[in-house]
């Protein structure tokens, strides 16, 4: 084929008048924050290593929805339990209750939402995915022990 030249990969990324939208990362606050594209990591690679996404899965809804019930739930049966003479294994839990009383239940709701968030915005992570898994597998065991408790009393 005489007089038609097949142009290289560089020269090709050379004559590009945009900018390269892949050498800076997707800011937190922009267009994308609510109405995102990407709800998965495409490649191999990047999945083994974990990053970011725009959209998050229905699962993982349902598993953060389901610890912060599951925080209330503990909150609602550690009152109900104080009322009934019963005592706070959780040091830390036992001195918050000290402070505030009753309205413990702010303080412990704030940290765990904020700590939700977290997980969930690096939830692209394999050991993060793990550790959403077994919080929410050690709050349905405390759930049910003061079930438990509660029934026995």
């Amino acid at each position: 084929m005489k007089g038609i030249r097949f142009h290289s990969v560089e020269e090709r990324l050379n004559k590009r008048t945009n900018k390269d939208r892949r050498k800076q990362p997707t800011p937190g606050l922009s267009r994308y924050t609510f109405f995102g594209r990407r709800n998965t990591i495409r490649r191999k690679l990047e999945q083994q290593r974990g990053g970011y996404v725009d959209r998050y899965s229905s699962s993982l809804f349902f598993f953060l929805v389901a610890i912060i019930g599951l925080n209330v739930l503990d909150a609602l049966f550690t009152m109900m339990i104080l009322d009934l003479k019963g005592w706070e294994a959780n040091p830390v839990v036992r001195s918050v209750i000290g402070l505030y009383g009753t309205r413990f239940w702010i303080w412990k709701f704030s940290i765990v939402s904020v700590s939700l968030t977290l997980l969930c915005l690096h939830s692209s992570f394999t050991l993060v995915r793990e550790i959403i898994i077994a919080v929410s597998c050690l709050y349905v065991a405390v759930v049910a022990y003061q079930i438990f408790l509660l029934l026995h009393i």
